[in-house]
């Protein structure tokens, strides 16, 4: 089998730019855990958020999911968030699980309130919304529209 210079450097040239891109997105995503004060939420269903997903404020990463459990009491998921020190939380923030994108991945959006008081470490959110799956979502469009 007869081989071709061409080829072979066309291959190398592919190689070498596979990982220029690599390196260039390793950079580019922020993939450090978030260490500060710690809450908990609590959610009826998570649709699969994973332990290390962002949790995000008008889309600026303030901190990270830190575990996920079953409460063993009503069945429902306990969320661990780690948020960062700098950003002072109220109590009537609401939390949102949501879609990152078309890969299905996951993260926590908050919606801070208004109150004057403040989450403290350990404490837990009031307020939640339960995710709510592309399947959810077009049966409750098809239900509206057939009433």
């Amino acid at each position: 089998m007869k081989k071709n210079p061409i080829e072979t450097i066309l291959g190398f040239c592919v190689l070498i730019f596979a990982v220029v891109f690599m390196f260039y997105a390793a950079g580019r995503v922020d993939t450090r855990q978030v260490e500060g004060y710690h809450v908990w939420a609590n959610f009826s269903k998570i649709g699969g958020l994973q332990v290390g997903s962002d949790v995000m404020i008008s889309g600026i990463k303030v901190g990270t999911v830190m575990k996920t459990q079953l409460n063993q009491d009503d069945y429902t998921a306990d969320v661990l968030l780690s948020i960062n020190s700098n950003v002072n939380l109220p109590i009537d923030t609401v939390a949102a699980i949501a879609d990152a994108g078309l890969m299905g991945d996951k993260y926590v959006r908050l919606e801070p309130g208004k109150s004057r008081a403040l989450l403290k470490e350990g404490s837990k959110m009031l307020n939640t919304k339960n995710y709510k799956s592309l399947e959810d979502n077009v049966s409750e469009f098809i239900f509206l529209s057939t009433k």
